[in-house]
């Protein structure tokens, strides 16, 4: 027997439910039988469950539910418990993450395709680890390395890989989220200097203990929402860049409305904002004269239309980021962990998904697998 969390499109409490169903020990020769250990609680789950996500999830009854629903989770570590193809290059113990999209992770076990399923090699990594690499940190790879001010049409080339140790600024929104968390760590790796907005605390001292940890991370320097948004953020930004003879070619933005703007108007010509959310659910409002006068670029950022362009590259991405990981070089996401045994019961498994609409949370939620 095996449980699920599944949902159809209509308002978000009302629908996801538990379901209790069972998986024939017989499975097709192209299939893989896998027991999940770890898998996260992200806002673009939420999302696709509203029905507002970019790409929706098809409702089906395979998992014998009374009407068609889905699993929601786009993200997770599963453990192969067994393999329809003996011959398979997956074995028994393997920890794989999905390859595919929307495969539905909020589940105790499953059967997928064997393709729809990626191999990692989990030595010197936890599964929250494992789980959480392939959409934060993938991200904040990304954004750097095709849009950085070392990247793209400075060579004449569509991508280029971020020139090291060229010392140059980005600026970001939302730097305690997982991308911006992410964004802070490579560019110290590779050599750039960031910029990072966070939302004022409840208390100056949960602000500067926040500073401090993202410090710790690598930035270098941190500044409140309030104090982006005031008419001395002009001077400040001076201040950092020495007079401005230090160009900022690149802004992060997963907030939108009056922050997505200040973030534009910090940029230097010919410098990229890219959005990849928008938390505050309000219009990027952007003025033209940083169009026309200083060339900048406005571009939009979606994880899962690259990973389907170069699925090659991802996996190549994702070995890299774990390989960091176990050298000490990167560190995963705080995490706010959920149990899920087999006697967890549904109330615990929904208010920990709906803890996720909510205020400030000492980690990313992350249900962790035991007895199932």
């Amino acid at each position: 027997m095996l449980h699920s969390l599944s949902h159809s499109h209509v308002c978000f409490s009302a629908v996801t439910r538990l379901h209790t169903h069972t998986i024939s020990p017989s499975i097709p020769s192209s299939s893989v039988l896998v027991r999940t250990l770890a898998a996260p609680i992200n806002p673009a789950d939420i999302n696709t469950v509203q029905g507002t996500y970019g790409s929706k999830q098809v409702m089906t009854s395979l998992i014998g539910t009374s009407e068609p629903c889905a699993v929601p989770g786009n993200e997770g570590v599963f453990e192969v418990v067994s393999t329809g193809d003996p011959s398979s290059s997956l074995e028994k113990g393997d920890w794989v993450i999905p390859a595919a999209q929307q495969i539905g992770t909020w589940r105790t076990h499953a059967v997928f395709g064997a393709d729809d399923v990626l191999k990692i090699e989990k030595e010197s990594l936890t599964p929250a680890q494992v789980a959480t690499v392939s959409i934060n940190p993938c991200t904040a790879y990304r954004i750097l390395r095709d849009y950085g001010p070392s990247a793209g049409l400075k060579s004449g080339l569509p991508i280029r890989p971020l020139e090291l140790g060229s010392g140059e600024w980005f600026i970001q929104n939302g730097a305690n989220s997982g991308v911006g968390r992410a964004a802070i760590q490579f560019g110290k790796l590779w050599g750039l200097r960031s910029i990072n907005v966070i939302r004022d605390r409840d208390t100056r001292e949960e602000t500067e203990a926040l500073r401090k940890e993202l410090v710790g991370l690598g930035a270098d320097a941190v500044v409140t929402e309030s104090q982006f948004l005031s008419r001395q953020w002009k001077d400040q930004l001076a201040e950092l860049t020495r007079g401005g003879r230090e160009q900022i070619g690149l802004g992060l933005n997963c907030v939108g409305g009056k922050s997505a703007t200040a973030l534009a108007r910090s940029l230097g010509p010919g410098a990229s904002l890219v959005s990849y959310g928008g938390m505050s659910k309000q219009p990027v409002a952007l003025p033209l004269g940083l169009l026309i006068f200083q060339d900048l670029r406005f571009v939009g950022f979606w994880l899962s239309k690259w990973n389907q362009k170069d699925p090659v590259g991802r996996k190549h991405m994702i070995d890299d980021i774990l390989n960091l990981m176990r050298l000490g070089h990167f560190k995963d996401v705080p995490v706010d962990e959920m149990p899920w045994n087999w006697d967890t019961d549904e109330t615990a498994l929904r208010e920990a998904v709906q803890g996720t609409l909510k205020g400030f949370r000492k980690g990313k939620g992350v249900f962790l697998f035991g007895d199932t």
